[in-house]
């Protein structure tokens, strides 16, 4: 075997190098133009081409993993189902798809969770494991989201009281599934923005889908919604494991913002 010879380095070294140049990501992202919360499907594909098109993004996980409800499949198996036009997107950002009927899909999860990390980051995303966000910034006259306070997953886990640190934002999107967790703080905490959430209904998934890209998109002034926080927010049914509408759904809102913040 070949004899390997490994740089060495001084343990100081290592924490100083990890300290600079965290802080220099942080520096940049505490002023960003979207933030986006949950490294699920949505959020993932809208901030793709969010950062195609020139935009600081920055993603907010309170897990240390993305890629959300992909990775349980349908009941922990591997597998999930892709329709058509969704998978325009994932041929764009390299994916095998096994097309079992016309305009059906069937997707390796492990694959669909990385190459769509993947392309996210090398659009120019900033994706941060183990940071929750737990409320919102606001401005008024007008009315608006401006941003989003966070804290690290870990000591809210522990149960210390710790204030955040604030991050400003043109557009807030909350991709945070089922629970629709941002706005849910933001319709409790400011009632003027008159945000209703009546609650996801049971599965259709026939409609569903569609439903659910139609309808994501702006909540309220710098607060937009996509994937299952869409399904949350205005009353649709969930559809399981197809993941079409979430890929869909987060082009359609990197769309909608974009609009708005140029």
């Amino acid at each position: 075997m070949q004899e390997v010879k490994i740089k060495q380095i001084d343990e100081k070294k290592i924490s100083q190098y990890i300290i600079k140049y965290t802080m220099e990501d942080w520096m940049n992202i505490v002023d960003s133009d979207v933030v986006i919360v949950g490294a699920g499907p949505s959020g993932m594909t809208a901030g793709y081409y969010l950062a195609k098109a020139g935009k600081r993004v920055v993603v907010f996980e309170r897990r240390l993993s993305f890629g959300g409800g992909i990775g349980g499949g349908a009941m922990n198996f591997h597998k999930v189902v892709i329709e058509s036009p969704a998978e325009e997107i994932l041929k764009e950002i390299g994916v095998r798809m096994t097309e079992v009927e016309s305009g059906v899909f069937i997707v390796d999860t492990a694959e669909f969770m990385a190459k769509l990390g993947a392309a996210a980051v090398d659009a120019g995303v900033k994706i941060l494991h183990g940071v929750t966000v737990d409320d919102v910034i606001f401005r008024e006259d007008p009315l608006r989201v401006a941003g989003v306070a966070v804290e690290w997953t870990s000591t809210q886990m522990s149960g210390l009281h710790v204030d955040p640190l604030f991050v400003s934002a043109k557009a807030v999107l909350d991709a945070t599934g089922h629970d629709a967790e941002i706005i849910s703080v933001a319709s409790r905490k400011l009632p003027e923005l008159n945000v209703q959430i009546p609650g996801e209904k049971s599965a259709y998934s026939e409609i569903a889908e569609e439903l659910v890209v139609v309808n994501s998109g702006k909540v309220a002034e710098g607060l937009y919604s996509s994937g299952m926080a869409t399904a949350e927010v205005r009353g649709l049914p969930r559809m399981g494991p197809i993941f079409g509408a979430m890929l869909l759904s987060g082009r359609k809102v990197a769309e909608d913002i974009l609009r708005d913040i140029r």
